[in-house]
């Protein structure tokens, strides 16, 4: 039986029993970002953390070859101050801890900060909260906007000071999910609305609240229905309002305005993002939103926005890092997942390596990706090279130890790195175990279990040192953004070949935005839109797509 983590120095583990597949499914989506898999949890757990919460046993099927989710205890260290909880002011006391556990426990498994908020970011935020709170669900102020939506009659009757509401319809994977909502975010920061998510998705059961008295959650008894299904086609559509003689006018006859933000969208969607917001959406109460990924950058380039986002994100390297923390924190149960695999696995590394793989041709392993990871974590010196003349270099008494972190459907390419340090011992004496939390090996959505097995492996890799990330994936770029980490990105393979060079290291840890427009909002014609100001500029891994840096 082969073990499930084995170091270059020749030292195995032998793994539990496995149990039988709790359930899997039949489905498949394209490109979607879930490479995850089945996962188990022992079923005991040690006294100290049963006093903390009470752990999830999630029994699903695992490889012989995995590392298992064993317990572990959890307990907060003493010395982290209560600004570091607090993540630099980001979030805000009074929470109840024991109802979401990671919101102020996360700052225990990170070194420091990767960036610290600005005072503007931390005023906007409370703002924003007191927003939420006046105008959310539950509050007379939602209950009538809803009663007007309802029996609307296209009066145009939304007074000035009126609360004004973001319906976010995010699709495809979690990685696309949380993209979406840290932009859907700082969009309605930016324009005072209320920001609201569509509960068919398994979201709410996988993230806490992140406002403090309200709920970000739409209501289920909302009016407009079946907001899967809205196109850029409908009446109420921006692409067609933005070609209208009289776009205010039209906004007042609407019952709300949706806005099509696929990363396929038509060039009329696209100039919603040179809208200042008070041309005429500023006429809708109701703006709903659909999108599958990441247009911050798209909202550097708009000059209405330009100044209030200098001021909130001095480091334009930081804006995705920041928002995540603020908005994302995981379920007890997820982040039990998260705890006992790290404290089992990474903690007493002396350094930890992520990497993350998705392969777009199919469910098939590759080769060429294979000598892809290989040649990239070598050539970078992420991982050590081996020996292979006998005898092996004798292990060394307080070698240094490194743990490495594979995420990815298939477990084929993390059983060729663990055999490579399994077989061989490392010219540095360095010892080198390797671990894969899941392998399901095909794709799987909109399973809420799925689902907090790919958020824990996204926070995972955020905990490591160094990371290497698959071009194009939103999975990679969660994980990186979640650790304040700058990846190396290998590139996306042509023609079933490994690509030279590799991989390279990313300018930012910022994510990718795959559909940006290409329109000057001031000159007001078409634009290489990744060279009109110094942090906006195209993507290693995507060369039209956008991303912020942090000029130097």
């Amino acid at each position: 039986m082969s073990p499930e983590g084995v170091v270059g120095t020749g030292i195995t583990k032998r793994p539990p029993q496995q149990c039988p597949d709790a359930r899997r499914a039949e489905a498949q989506q394209g490109t979607v970002e879930q490479d995850t898999g089945p996962w188990i949890a022992r079923k005991k757990v040690t006294a100290l953390a049963v006093c903390l919460v009470a752990l999830p046993v999630l029994m699903t099927t695992v490889s012989r070859r995995d590392a298992p989710w064993t317990a572990a205890s959890f307990w907060p260290l003493a010395s982290t101050s209560t600004q570091e909880k607090l993540l630099g002011g980001l979030l805000v006391p009074g929470f109840d801890e024991r109802s979401c556990l990671s919101r102020y426990h996360s700052a225990f498994y990170r070194k420091n900060m990767a960036r610290s908020p600005s005072a503007h970011l931390v005023k906007r935020l409370r703002e924003h909260e007191a927003l939420q709170r006046r105008c959310g669900p539950g509050t007379e102020a939602y209950r009538a906007a809803a009663a007007r939506l309802r029996s609307w009659h296209g009066d145009g009757d939304h007074s000035p000071g009126a609360c004004k509401y973001l319906v976010l319809v995010p699709y495809r994977g979690l990685g696309n999910n949380i993209l979406a909502m840290a932009s859907a975010f700082l969009y309605a920061v930016l324009t005072d609305r209320v920001l609201l998510l569509d509960r068919t998705t398994s979201l709410g059961d996988i993230f806490c609240e992140p406002f403090p008295g309200a709920s970000w959650l739409l209501p289920q008894s909302f009016p407009v229905r079946n907001l899967q299904n809205l196109t850029g086609e409908v009446r109420e559509s921006y692409r067609y309002l933005v070609q209208g003689d009289d776009a205010a006018a039209s906004v007042s006859r609407r019952r709300y305005v949706f806005v099509d933000l696929d990363h396929s969208c038509t060039y009329h969607d696209k100039l919603f993002f040179c809208d200042d917001e008070r041309r005429f959406l500023r006429r809708a109460p109701w703006l709903l939103m659909r999108t599958d990924g990441y247009f911050v950058p798209a909202l550097f380039l708009n000059p209405a926005y330009q100044e209030e986002l200098d001021r909130l994100f001095p480091r334009k390297d930081a804006v995705f890092y920041l928002l995540a923390h603020y908005l994302f924190h995981p379920t007890n149960k997820v982040w039990g997942l998260i705890t006992r695999f790290h404290d089992s696995y990474l903690k007493n590394s002396d350094e930890r390596l992520g990497i993350q793989i998705r392969v777009f041709d199919g469910d098939t392993p590759f080769q060429h990706i294979l000598d892809q990871i290989l040649a990239c974590t070598s050539q970078e010196h992420l991982l050590p090279d081996v020996v292979t003349q006998e005898p092996p270099r004798p292990p060394t008494a307080g070698a240094r130890s490194k743990a490495v972190l594979m995420t990815g459907l298939s477990s084929w390419y993390y059983e060729n790195v663990r055999w490579k340090y399994w077989q061989s011992a490392t010219a540095t004496g360095e010892a080198v175990s390797v671990y894969q939390p899941s392998h399901e090996e095909h794709q799987l959505s909109g399973y809420t279990t799925h689902d907090m097995k790919a958020l824990a492996e996204m926070y995972l890799l955020g905990m490591t040192d160094k990371i290497v990330t698959s071009g194009w994936s939103t999975f990679g770029y969660v994980g990186h953004g979640l650790g304040g980490l700058t990846p190396w990105v290998m590139f996306r393979p042509e023609n079933h070949t490994a690509p030279s060079p590799p991989c390279r290291r990313a300018k930012s840890m910022e994510p990718c935005m795959h559909g940006p427009p290409f329109y000057d909002c001031r000159a007001k014609q078409g634009a290489d839109t990744g060279k009109l100001v110094p942090h906006v500029q195209h993507c290693e891994d995507m060369s039209w797509g956008l991303k912020l840096v942090h000029p130097e």
